[in-house]
């Protein structure tokens, strides 16, 4: 996905601190849900451009992380505002309801 920066063990800490709001995608490569949601969570990365990050964590690679904030399903999205997470969602829901929880957060 092209407006996604792609997070691991060596720079998920740094992508998440700072001022602007991030939005983290949990998927993994053989998850169907995950693949039905990704090009959502890359279009409203576009659209946001700017005033959200949108990262993505694959949790079979980066199992570390996934263990950090007890991901236990996929796909999960966090929210995080001043390097602590503020809200989340899991499961393949609609572009409305992320927007909608971005909204509250921005």
């Amino acid at each position: 996905m092209k407006n996604l920066v792609e997070m691991d063990e060596k720079n998920f800490d740094t992508e998440i601190s700072g001022g602007m709001p991030v939005l983290v995608d949990f998927s993994a490569e053989w998850c169907g849900p995950c693949k039905l949601l990704a090009p959502v969570v890359d279009e409203i990365a576009g659209e946001f451009s700017g005033r959200l990050k949108v990262g993505h964590v694959d949790i079979d690679a980066s199992r570390t992380i996934a263990a950090r904030y007890s991901i236990m399903a996929v796909p999960t999205l966090l929210f995080f505002k001043d390097g602590r997470v503020c809200d989340q969602i899991t499961g393949n829901v609609s572009k409305k309801m992320i927007v909608d929880k971005i909204t509250r957060i921005l």
